[in-house]
């Protein structure tokens, strides 16, 4: 009997166990599964279309923040009074239409900045390929792929911080800028407010700044000059760095070589021809010098790049006292003659070290040579330095020595001398004690105290007090040899009028943010250097300049109240430096090319500072020095060192750490009558006793 198919193919499905209907099942499920995945696709696709159309519409129609342009920051004096606007007094900005701006600098720009500006839409990925693989290849950031968009997002929108959120941030600005506006519009808004270094923001102000005419009017060489300045505008600018400058410059113009924009031979024409720059100009500032020092001062206080501080919107409280700073700039326009001279005027708060006047010199130009920072030899300004090494090394007020021509053996073995001669040779050829030797700074004292105390003692009794720069142990230093800054000599003599307390100086007092919330506040903790006692001891011999015989004897009248100060003048150099309790003020005077000074010339700081100081201080009361414990005042004779008795014809009163002062009467004017010669004159014998009264300058004392 024949098997049937069907019941053969039923027997198989059923041996193995499948249902008849399985088949269909599983193409269900397919169809089922391949359903669900269309349709979570399709909602995906419709969710991003969602997305992107807001997104879109978000980038089209959402209002673009306020600009950082106009958010400028202030410095402001410690009265409240604006000092100057970083924008207007630190910053030019003269906006021109990109239609009155050269092809040349238009194309030159785009060239070295961009060469695919007006193609890309924000963003060339070409661009950011090669610059990280330059990066990468270099270990370190030395090539950018921002395009102009993204710079001017940057510049308009956002500060230097370089994390994730700004850059993602900086992403939609960018896009905003490319849907809002036209290339032309957004290379305009570039033009005028990229950074081109000294203060000059915007093409018309660099071609004022730099060439001292219109942008209109720059010719290609200028034009390639210009375009390459914002890749580096500090370093790059050729006040500063020419030659820099001349191979950026060359490197824009290959630029535009390579894109097509000029012709090799323009590109040489244009490398070779000699530019002329245009005189540096004067930021419109008050106390240009310290509000420049305070922007530097507040730029490392934030950690804040150059147009981050002046876009930052920050208000920079300081310390300067308007009315002390114009009664500087009075005394030295009252004294300083015409022509090259230069000065430097700078007045601390010892007590707390906060600058209240500055005058870097007679004239601003940004960036600014500030003289105060300058590094001169402070001639014998420096021995206070060396006689508080030496009060610290025992000697007293009472030590003599003999002033007269010297030659000083030093050296390991004694092999090198040094000969020491007082100014036009001026000596008293005999014993001296330290009040005179201030006063009339004689220089054999001074060089045979360095050498006696020793002048590794000195250099770092220098450093305790400030003094940061390179000083070497030689018999010179005690005249001041090596050279110095006025705002560390100022640091110095500041913790000689603070019992011995050196504080930091500082320009900047706080700073607020664009909001007027506090993100600074200066703080210094005053740090005891020297014994106060002798501080105090040496600000009491220093009085002696202003006194008969003093370097600054002829300027004493005009100061009228307690003063401790030194001159110090060198063939190139003059300064004056005093102080009162409450106002420390160094004066400089000197040429920049250290072209001699004349006699009348040399002799010019003191009365500066003694204009300054007296009026600065006219409304303070008149205070001393305070004495501190452990201090005890003798009388002694200057002309032996010992205590003065009655019948000594001078006499002075100094100051002595107890235990220190001298013990001995004076043996060239004593008190009375040797025993022996009062035996052999005998007690009657009244008119011996008359003649020994008259040659003795006193009576006997039995």
């Amino acid at each position: 009997m024949p098997i049937s198919t069907k019941s053969s193919d039923l027997s198989s499905d059923t041996l193995h166990g499948t249902p008849p209907t399985a088949y269909p099942s599983r193409v269900q499920r397919r169809r089922r599964r391949g359903g669900f995945i269309f349709a979570f696709f399709s909602l995906v696709f419709l969710i991003s279309m969602a997305a992107g159309s807001l997104f879109y519409l978000y980038l089209r129609y959402a209002p673009l923040p306020p600009s950082n342009v106009a958010n400028t920051s202030t410095v402001i004096a410690d009265d409240g009074t604006v000092l100057t606007d970083l924008f207007r007094g630190g910053q030019n900005r003269l906006k021109v239409p990109l239609q009155e701006i050269p092809l040349y600098l238009r194309e030159a720009t785009i060239a070295v900045e961009d060469d695919q500006f007006y193609s890309h839409h924000g963003f060339n990925l070409t661009s950011i390929a090669r610059a990280l693989y330059v990066n990468f290849k270099e270990g370190r950031i030395v090539e950018g792929g921002s395009t102009i968009t993204q710079q001017l997002a940057k510049k308009l929108y956002f500060s230097d911080d370089r994390t994730f959120t700004r850059k993602l941030k900086e992403a939609v600005r960018t896009m905003q800028l490319e849907i809002n506006y036209s290339k032309d519009q957004i290379l305009d808004q570039y033009l005028n407010i990229i950074y081109y270094g000294e203060g000059a923001y915007g093409v018309e102000a660099a071609a004022q700044t730099y060439f001292g005419k219109s942008v209109q009017d720059l010719d290609l060489a200028e034009s390639a000059m210009l375009a390459g300045l914002p890749n580096s505008p500090s370093s790059l600018s050729p006040f500063q760095n020419e030659k820099g400058a001349k191979e950026r410059q060359r490197i824009v113009l290959d630029a535009m070589v390579k894109q097509g924009y000029i012709t090799k031979q323009q590109a040489d024409d244009a490398y070779h021809e000699p530019l002329k720059y245009a005189t540096k100009h004067s930021l419109n500032a008050n106390a240009p010098h310290f509000t420049n020092l305070a922007a530097t001062e507040a730029k490392n206080a934030l950690g804040l790049q150059d147009n981050e501080l002046a876009l930052g919107g920050y208000k920079i409280h300081t310390t300067l006292d308007p009315n002390m700073q114009k009664l500087a700039e009075d005394a030295v326009a009252k004294y300083m003659p015409r022509g090259d001279l230069e000065v430097a005027l700078v007045a601390i708060d010892p007590k707390t070290g906060a600058l209240k006047a500055m005058v870097g010199g007679r004239h601003f130009k940004d960036p600014g040579f500030n003289h105060v920072l300058a590094k001169r030899q402070p001639g014998s300004s420096f021995k206070p330095i060396l006689y508080l090494t030496a009060l610290n090394n025992g000697y007293t007020p009472a030590t003599r020595i003999k002033s007269e021509p010297t030659t000083i053996k030093y050296g390991a073995d004694g092999e090198k001398t040094y000969e020491v001669k007082n100014f036009a040779d001026q000596y008293v050829h005999d014993f001296i004690d330290m009040r005179t030797a201030i006063s009339r700074s004689d220089n054999v004292y001074a060089v045979t105290t360095n050498m006696d105390v020793g002048p590794d003692k000195v250099v770092e009794e220098a450093r305790k007090l400030g003094i940061e720069s390179p000083l070497q142990p030689y018999p010179s230093l005690a005249l001041g040899a090596f050279p110095v800054s006025p705002l560390e000599m100022a640091r110095a003599y500041s913790a000689l009028a603070n019992g011995g307390q050196k504080v930091q100086i500082h320009a900047v007092s706080s700073i607020e943010n664009a909001y007027n919330k506090n993100v600074y506040q200066f703080q210094s903790t005053p740090e005891q250097v020297a014994d106060p006692k002798l501080t105090f001891i040496l600000s009491d011999l220093m009085k002696g300049v202003f006194e008969p015989g003093g370097t600054a004897y002829r300027v004493a009248k005009m100061i009228d109240r307690p003063v401790a100060g030194k001159t110090g003048t060198t063939d190139t150099d003059a300064w004056m430096i005093g102080y009162t309790p409450d106002l420390v003020t160094v004066v400089w005077i000197g040429y920049d090319k250290d072209r001699l000074l004349s006699q009348e010339e040399s002799h010019l700081a003191a009365p500066i500072w003694a204009e300054f100081m007296k009026q600065a201080l006219a409304r303070q009361e008149k205070t001393d020095f305070q004495k501190p414990e452990g201090v005890i005042q003798v009388a002694i004779d200057p002309t032996t060192g010992q205590l003065a008795t009655p019948n000594c014809p001078s006499q002075h009163l100094e100051y002595f750490v107890a235990g220190t002062e001298p013990t001995e009467e004076c043996s060239e004017h004593p008190a009375s009558l040797p025993g022996k010669l009062r035996k052999k004159l005998g007690e009657g014998s009244s008119t011996l006793h008359k003649v020994w009264d008259y040659l003795t300058g006193g009576k006997e004392n039995p």
